[in-house]
């Protein structure tokens, strides 16, 4: 397959290569104290937990039902959910906390939250749930280290990785799993450099086996010069990855028809460009990508053509899921601070999208009343 100039990260997946999110859930463990020089348990005796989003260190051994107590919480009066399943009430005294849980816990209140919880606004692709709605990718950095700096100041949950061979002459050199955690950040295989829709295909079939991947994201471009996706492939290849399980976040043009026609292919996010691949030139045409977000019902993610903060933002506003974006921030001059700028952006174009823009006039209309005059 041809690959295209400056792409993102390439990421050599190896067949033995586990993958966190197909090992088999914990059952819940009976109540027991944790064996001496147990490795999940640190010197100081305590594990590792994220509650609502936050990580937290407690003591090991502790039940839910001890943690809601000293999170100054009545167990009888709350929800818990552990490693995406509910913990029924009358076991939450039993159930023990294993170092990496995640932990959800919630309760009723009356007439709504009192306290408006700015940052509580998830959104949702093919089941999996997630905060950050800056999706990152992970090429054209200097190095990995920076790379996964740049991940973490950008708070994203999801990065995009490149498939492709194993360098054999070199199987120790540094590979991205090193820096950027599969276990904390979702990584979502994709199929840049393919040109024919078998290409794609035969690519992440390749990413399933090796490690496990259903959630991927699909691209088949139509010539190097402008990256364009081709559609016709594009649309093929949605067809059959669905039909064999995947579940493929398509990029796409900015076309409200192809958009619906790869929703009834099969697709669980539409991904389209707001300008070409690394161009930096922001998004062209909003009239587009907000028809494409009010004609479907999946997740609208612009992909490519982002350059600065202030172009996340406007996609947000257009009321789009999330963004995607690699050369804005690992070409910046400061990559790590253009990531924290990006989380920002997505964040305030969200929160204004939801806010609910003012009404367009065509004339003015004075702030202050005009009552009262001297």
């Amino acid at each position: 397959m041809t690959g295209r100039s400056a792409t993102r990260q390439a990421f050599p997946l190896r067949w033995c290569d586990p993958h966190p999110y197909m090992a088999p859930r914990r059952k819940a463990k009976a109540h027991t104290a944790p064996p001496i020089g147990d490795p999940m348990t640190n010197p100081d005796g305590t594990i590792q937990v994220r509650i609502n989003g936050e990580h937290r260190r407690v003591r090991a051994g502790l039940t839910i039902a001890d943690l809601a107590l000293e999170l100054g919480l009545e167990p009888t009066k709350v929800a818990v959910e552990r490693n995406l399943e509910v913990v029924p009430r009358s076991t939450l005294g039993q159930v023990l906390l294993d170092d990496g849980d995640e932990l959800e816990i919630v309760h009723f209140v009356g007439g709504g939250d009192h306290g408006v919880t700015l940052d509580d606004d998830s959104w949702t692709v093919a089941g999996r749930t997630f905060r950050s709605r800056l999706i990152v990718g992970t090429g054209k950095y200097k190095d990995f280290a920076q790379n996964a700096a740049a991940v973490e100041a950008s708070g994203a949950e999801i990065v995009t990785v490149a498939v492709r061979r194993v360098n054999v002459a070199d199987p120790k050199a540094p590979m991205l799993t090193d820096y950027i955690d599969p276990k904390k950040i979702t990584y979502l295989p994709n199929t840049a450099g393919c040109y024919t829709g078998e290409e794609a295909i035969r690519t992440l079939r390749l990413a399933r086996e090796a490690g496990g991947w259903d959630l991927v994201k699909l691209e088949v471009l139509g010539e190097a010069k402008t990256l364009y996706p081709d559609m016709v492939e594009t649309l093929r290849a949605t067809e059959v990855l669905a039909k064999e399980g995947f579940k493929p976040m398509v990029y796409c043009v900015d076309d409200p028809i192809a958009a619906k026609r790869l929703e009834d292919a099969g697709a669980v996010a539409i991904m389209p460009l707001g300008a070409p691949i690394g161009s930096g030139l922001g998004i062209q045409n909003r009239v587009t990508i907000r028809l494409i977000v009010e004609g479907t019902s999946l997740p609208v993610l612009v992909d490519a053509g982002v350059g600065t903060a202030s172009e996340a933002s406007s996609a947000m506003e257009l009321g789009c899921a999330g963004v995607l974006m690699n050369t804005a921030i690992a070409e910046a001059k400061n990559p790590v601070m253009m990531a924290r700028a990006m989380k920002l952006a997505v964040e305030s174009g969200r929160l204004a999208y939801r806010a609910g823009r003012m009404g367009r006039r065509m004339y003015a209309d004075p702030s202050s009343p005009l009552a009262g005059l001297i």
